[in-house]
């Protein structure tokens, strides 16, 4: 990860760039459904001008699942036949859980982890 001291400017640039790019593609574009407008665009490039709290910008990637700790989480993939994948479905559905929730839930229990 680089580490910026005043990571202010560098956002500014980064703001720019990705401003120019939508200038120029802007054309019949659309950003979250909505068409991309020269108001949207100086809208934005006022905002960028104004330069952006690096302590408020959204932190891009999946949450974490326990945010005390440090690192990211395992990945372990699973082979699973159909009929166990499709009970595996059915229950989190059920449950109203998603099936990596369901997995990680089951192995608690299985390994009498809180």
């Amino acid at each position: 990860m680089l580490e910026v001291a005043n990571p202010q400017p560098l956002l500014r640039a980064c703001s720019c760039i990705t401003l120019i790019f939508m200038v120029e593609v802007h054309d019949g574009e659309t950003i979250n459904g909505m068409p991309v407008t020269e108001q949207l665009i100086d809208e934005a490039i006022q905002r960028a001008e104004k330069g952006y709290d690096v302590e408020t910008l959204k932190r891009r990637g999946r949450p974490k699942l326990n945010p005390g700790l440090e690192g990211e989480s395992a990945v372990i993939p699973v082979r699973m036949d159909e009929e166990l994948l499709g009970a595996l479905t059915a229950k989190a559905e059920h449950d109203g859980l998603t099936r990596s929730e369901a997995i990680r839930e089951a192995v608690r229990r299985w390994t009498h982890v809180a």
